[in-house]
C-alpha cells in the first residue's frame, strides 16, 4: 500500500461558477484557474498521483495547454484513474478537507463524496470529504479563496506495463 498527499489553492474571482468536488455550489464567486478551479479534486488528484509516484497534476494537465482550459476536474480525475490503472495501481481510499470561510459545504459534502467515489470506482465508504473554516484567519478566513488537502492510499494491482525501449520490429 502506498500513500500520497495533495494540496491546492485558488483565489476567488467574479464571473465564474464555484465547483467543488464536481458539484456546482451556489455562490457569488468562483475560483480563478485554467480549468474549472475545483481545488478539492485537484488535491485528490495530486494525492493519488503522488501515491503512485506519477508526479502531479501540473505534469499531466499543464495550465499552458489549451486542451485543459475550462476543463472539468471530474473528467481529469477519471483520466488520472485510468493512468493509475495503466501503471498497475488502484485507489483504496481518499480523505479530503476543504478549507473555506464561506460558503457552507455541509449540504454538498455527500454529493462530492458520491461523485469522487464513482469516478474512482470506489465504495462511497472509502471516500471522506469534510470542511472547516479558519475562524477568520488567513486568506481563506478573509474570504479571498479556498484551499483543499487530501490523502490517498493506493495498492498495486499486479499489472506492470512493459518497459519502454527501442522498437524491435
Amino acid at each position: 500500500m502506498f500513500t500520497g498527499i495533495g494540496y491546492d489553492v485558488h483565489r476567488f474571482t467574479e464571473g465564474r461558477k464555484l465547483i467543488l468536488g464536481g458539484v456546482e455550489i451556489p455562490y457569488e464567486k468562483g475560483l480563478e484557474a485554467h480549468s474549472d478551479g475545483d481545488v478539492l479534486l485537484h488535491a485528490v488528484m495530486d494525492a493519488l498521483l503522488g501515491a503512485c509516484g506519477l508526479g502531479d497534476i501540473g505534469m499531466h494537465f499543464p495550465d499552458t495547454d489549451d486542451r485543459y482550459k475550462g476543463a472539468s476536474s471530474m473528467d481529469l480525475l477519471k483520466t488520472v484513474r485510468q493512468r493509475m490503472r495503466d501503471e498497475g495501481y488502484e485507489p483504496v481510499n481518499v480523505d479530503a478537507v476543504i478549507v473555506a470561510q464561506a460558503p457552507k459545504m455541509a449540504p454538498y459534502a455527500e454529493f462530492m463524496k458520491a461523485g469522487i467515489a464513482e469516478a474512482l470506482a470506489l465504495s462511497p465508504a472509502r471516500v471522506n470529504v469534510k470542511a472547516t473554516t479558519t475562524e477568520g484567519l488567513g486568506f481563506e478566513g478573509r474570504g479571498e479563496g479556498i484551499s483543499a488537502q487530501a490523502v490517498a492510499c493506493v495498492s498495486e494491482t499486479g499489472y506492470r506495463p512493459p518497459p519502454a525501449g527501442p522498437d524491435r520490429t
